[in-house]
């Protein structure tokens, strides 16, 4: 099935590079090309010149600021059957492109894919302790509830995403990866799989603190998963 990206993209010139190079290079081979789509989210630098120097990446612009208005818009402009949504501070793994085959191909019922960080850019033991958390948290939370996605990484089938109206507009940032994962799980199987990660940034850890970091993304998928409402109202932009 043909796979587009969605990039949602504000003031990311400096990471963008690497993440569109990143995608480039594990779509070079495939028999049916893959979509390239960054967002342009209000960027006051130069997003949308640095995504334009790539060929075949197409740039489409949302004056709205917010990651859902970006998310939607992307998935607006895209045309393949599976939508990869993937952060600009983020690069694919060597092994990311296999990996979501082999798992779309064995689980037909699977409506969306998706998987924690690794992070790129973070000293030894603060790496080993942040990934270290996701390995404990996020397997016992996912077999709780039965639906996680991590926004910064993931893979939906158009036809679930038609089904459930898109993403919700609403939810600005904080929980919409966790409301996503919810409408979905009510129209076919979401997957988190540790084995399907993505090399991210660890710029939020840096900024907030490790402890900070996770307890806001915890607090606000339980809210979102148990109160359907998201428990911090307000992003703050950490660039």
């Amino acid at each position: 099935m043909r796979l587009s990206f969605v990039v949602p993209a504000y003031n990311e010139e400096s990471y963008l590079p690497d993440c569109l190079e990143s995608i480039l290079k594990q779509t070079a081979g495939l028999a049916e090309p893959a979509e390239i789509i960054v967002v342009n989210n209000a960027s006051t630098d130069r997003t949308r010149e640095v995504a334009l120097n790539y060929p075949g990446v197409r740039v489409v612009d949302e004056m709205r600021k917010g990651l859902t208005f970006a998310r939607q818009a992307g998935f607006a402009a895209s045309t393949g059957e599976l939508i990869a949504n993937v952060d600009a501070d983020t690069r694919l793994p060597s092994c990311w492109l296999s990996t979501a085959e082999h798992l779309f191909a064995s689980h037909p019922d699977m409506v969306c894919l998706s998987g924690p960080f690794r992070y790129y850019d973070i000293d030894g033991v603060n790496r080993w302790i942040a990934e270290g958390l996701w390995w404990i948290t996020a397997p016992l939370t996912y077999r709780i509830t039965g639906f996680m996605v991590l926004g910064a990484n993931f893979i939906a089938k158009r036809t679930a995403l038609q089904q459930i109206g898109g993403f919700d507009t609403n939810i600005s940032f904080y929980g919409e990866d966790t409301n996503l994962a919810l409408r979905l799980s009510k129209v076919g199987k979401v997957r988190f799989a540790m084995n399907f990660y993505i090399l991210g940034s660890a710029r939020r850890i840096l900024k907030e603190g490790l402890a900070k970091t996770f307890w806001v993304y915890g607090m606000n998928y339980c809210a979102i998963a148990f109160r359907k409402g998201p428990y911090t109202k307000v992003h703050k932009d950490i660039r």
